[in-house]
């Protein structure tokens, strides 16, 4: 089989999933023995939604129907999350390339299977980033719109995977993370590899749900900051246990700017946020402090490269002008971290 979709599934319902399968079922030019999809159920939220595939003799269980012309393979655990439950998808994986998919997406048009294989058949890659689409709405008027991702590696969708790389590399999802936990294990994939493809002809589509809290919430961002900073943690203790120290150092100077020039947001300077601004920064302050070494020997140079790159991105998402330099802020979370 060339290749699996691994999904997690936890809490959505019949009407939320089935959309995922129905894009598949009507994908155009590709052999339907080529791929099937492995389902993990995430504890007992999910205990009605087990059924019978291959033992049903043609009688399907309703939140199936109809039918499915590809392999649906189900798995259960207790609950452990998110991340777990793809761990356990991958383990169960048998194909050449696999694709993490979340049970509230689908597929974006009906050739998006043979893009992929196309993709695929053009040579040998270890991980793919692909352009998706992501569906959402205008605030002001609640109106559907849609968004073309073009380089992304902060989110899940519209990555590909060559399984023996993940095995021969022991990449997996981190089980401690539950937010941020997409930027983990796409970084792992696209830096441990020399040979990532990328593909501009989106083939997944990121759908809008309206019980979505990362997408309602205004003070979303905000209150997740801190699971942000457990991310690059656990990133950068990967990097260093596999003696990739160039990448370790990245990812250093990388969390230290984003959070300083993120402290630079209007949504951080408002003082109706002060209680998360002074949470965030305390909790970066206990980071620092085991990283600060590091963060030392980094040369001035690369520090340099990087704050510019990353002070471009935040200007563009409404950053203001810098009360304090880097150092000086730095100095700020030295303090918060000795007064504990």
């Amino acid at each position: 089989m060339k290749l699996q979709i691994l999904v997690p599934h936890y809490k959505e319902t019949a009407g939320v999933i089935r959309p995922l399968l129905d894009s598949l079922a009507i994908q155009q030019n590709v052999d339907f023995s080529d791929f099937g999809v492995i389902i993990c159920h995430d504890g007992e939220e999910s205990e009605d939604f087990i059924f019978d595939y291959e033992g049903s003799n043609g009688e399907y269980d309703s939140f199936f129907l109809p039918y499915y012309p590809f392999d649906i393979k189900q798995v259960r655990q207790e609950h452990a999350g998110v991340s777990a439950a793809r761990n356990t998808c991958l383990d169960n994986a048998t194909a050449d390339y696999v694709m993490f998919c979340d049970a509230d997406d689908m597929f974006y048009n009906a050739c998006g299977l043979w893009i992929l294989f196309r993709e695929i058949n053009q040579g040998v890659f270890d991980s793919l980033v692909s352009c998706f689409v992501e569906e959402t709405r205008i605030p002001e008027t609640n109106e559907v719109t849609y968004i073309n991702h073009e380089m992304d590696s902060t989110f899940v969708h519209g990555k590909v995977h060559r399984r023996k790389y993940l095995i021969d590399k022991n990449i997996r999802w981190n089980p401690n993370l539950t937010i941020h936990e997409d930027s983990y294990f796409n970084i792992l994939c696209q830096n441990l590899s020399t040979n990532v493809k990328y593909c501009a002809t989106p083939f997944y589509l990121w759908k809008w749900r309206d019980d979505s809290v990362c997408r309602h919430d205004p003070k979303y961002i905000l209150k997740t900051y801190s699971n942000m900073i457990d991310s690059n943690d656990a990133l950068v203790a990967q990097f260093i246990q596999r003696k990739v120290m160039d990448k370790a150092y990245f990812f250093i100077a990388f969390m230290v700017f984003d959070a300083y020039y993120t402290m630079n947001k209007p949504e951080w300077i408002n003082q109706e946020n002060k209680e998360y601004r002074d949470d965030t920064e305390r909790y970066f302050a206990k980071w620092y402090l085991k990283h600060k070494k590091m963060w030392k020997k980094i040369p001035t140079q690369d520090k340099m490269q990087i704050s510019q790159q990353i002070r471009g991105r935040s200007v563009m998402e409404g950053m203001q002008l810098e009360s304090m330099t880097v150092d000086e802020w730095l100095g700020h979370i030295e303090e918060l971290a000795f007064r504990g």
